[in-house]
């Protein structure tokens, strides 16, 4: 795709869309306007899976074009590229205290308040802030960005109220109401990191939670100055910045995050009525339910202010679910392969890109340091890996995928040590 691009799907209506991207193809050049066709024309296209497999299979339902633009690193307004600067973070809990860490690895200057004392001194001796603010005004002159990491309703509150000459953003994962309250500010860039950990506070934060991971930033009513501005702090966290509106922002999440959210709910309330169901789950019952076991208070908090787009998407799957259950009612079996297929293939380019190397792993102390030095034997490019496990242990299949040149490598490496190879 090189710098920036266009990527559709299947259902994705043909058309014409604005991409915003920052480049730096053109040193003078901030940001461009791409038009291209959003005809289905990459097989290696990057998708909003469940928007392609509803639209493409409940033609009822009308085609979201949901775009990415990629943000690469930014420049200075003297032509340096702007890598460090002054940082203010109102919250030091697992995503503030994060950030911190990372952008102080990285060579910014951050300082930090938090309502919670013990929180701040906890940042302040983790090395997440290099200096503790005594009040939320305290240093909002001097910063260059300020960064609001605390729950919706303070982020609401504070940018109400909030005076600084420095670009603000936030990090909240609803967007709308974040734009609406801070629609008044000449400076704000609405954020959303799509990263996170199921425990909590700055004790589990680190430095890398951000690495290869999507950063939305909002441009509604952003200068694309400062949207680049937030965008090299972002890429400085490891993170790659992605522009659309709070709109758009809201029906993807809603689509790819919270709408598995309450499937994954809704399957384990189903299988949980019938025990013997329970009994004999596996791997794929486990994976497509995992987010099931993630808060219960704060998934509230985010499916009641989405409401909207979470009904909306329910409505789009529960067309498709009956569209499907039509055709096993009437025997329609080609159709259920089409659909299949047809799902599978926009799966499967979700996937990293490479070649897979499945490893029969048995129940021994070691097996995995064993499967590492087989990796750093070979000298192959690791991009993704999965476990799939014994629930009650006793091994499983670690897939690998590698280099689609490197696979034989890293079975031969894995043979020298030992292991089996599933093919």
């Amino acid at each position: 795709m090189g710098q920036c691009g266009v990527r559709g799907g299947r259902g994705v209506e043909r058309g014409i869309a604005e991409v915003r991207c920052i480049g730096a193809k053109r040193r003078n050049s901030r940001v461009k306007t791409l038009r291209r066709s959003l005809a289905w024309q990459r097989p290696d296209a990057e998708l909003c899976s469940l928007t392609g497999i509803v639209s493409s299979y409940s033609p009822d339902v009308k085609p979201q074009t949901l775009w990415r633009g990629f943000v690469t690193p930014t420049l200075a307004p003297n032509g340096d590229e702007m890598t460090s600067g002054d940082v203010l973070i109102h919250g030091t809990g697992l995503i503030g205290a994060s950030i911190g860490l990372g952008l102080t690895e990285a060579g910014w200057s951050v300082s930090g308040w938090d309502p919670d004392r013990e929180a701040l001194g906890q940042a302040v001796n983790r090395g997440a802030i290099l200096k503790a603010n005594s009040d939320p005004h305290e240093g909002m002159s001097a910063a260059d960005v300020v960064v609001l990491a605390g729950p919706s309703a303070a982020t609401i509150a504070t940018l109400r109220t909030i005076e600084t000459p420095a670009v603000i953003t936030d990090i909240t994962s609803i967007k709308m109401p974040i734009v609406s309250a801070g629609s008044h500010l000449s400076r704000f860039v609405a954020g959303h990191p799509m990263a996170g950990s199921a425990a909590s506070g700055v004790a589990h934060a680190s430095s890398h939670l951000f690495h290869g991971a999507k950063w939305i930033l909002c441009d509604d009513t952003a200068s694309p100055d400062d949207v680049e501005k937030i965008g090299a702090l972002v890429t400085s966290l490891g993170a790659t910045p992605v522009i659309m509106s709070a709109n758009d922002h809201d029906r993807s999440v809603a689509l790819v995050s919270h709408l598995p959210r309450v499937l994954a709910s809704a399957l384990v309330q189903l299988a949980s009525a019938d025990p013997q169901a329970l009994n004999v789950s596996a791997g794929s019952f486990r994976d497509l339910t995992r987010v099931a076991a993630s808060g219960s208070d704060w998934w509230t908090d985010i499916l009641i202010t989405n409401a909207e787009q979470v009904g909306a998407a329910i409505s789009e799957l529960r067309a498709a679910l009956l569209r499907i259950s039509s055709h096993l009612e009437m025997g329609e079996g080609d159709s259920v392969a089409d659909f299949l297929k047809e799902t599978g293939n926009v799966r499967s380019h979700l996937a990293a890109h490479g070649a897979e190397v499945r490893v029969i792993l048995f129940d021994r102390p070691g097996e995995i340091a064993m499967v590492g030095r087989a990796l750093e034997e070979s000298a192959v490019d690791l991009r993704d890996l999965q476990l799939r496990h014994a629930e009650h242990g006793g091994g499983g299949i670690l897939t690998l995928t590698v280099g689609a040149d490197e696979a034989d490598d890293l079975r031969s490496a894995l043979a020298h040590h030992e292991f089996e190879i599933e093919l």
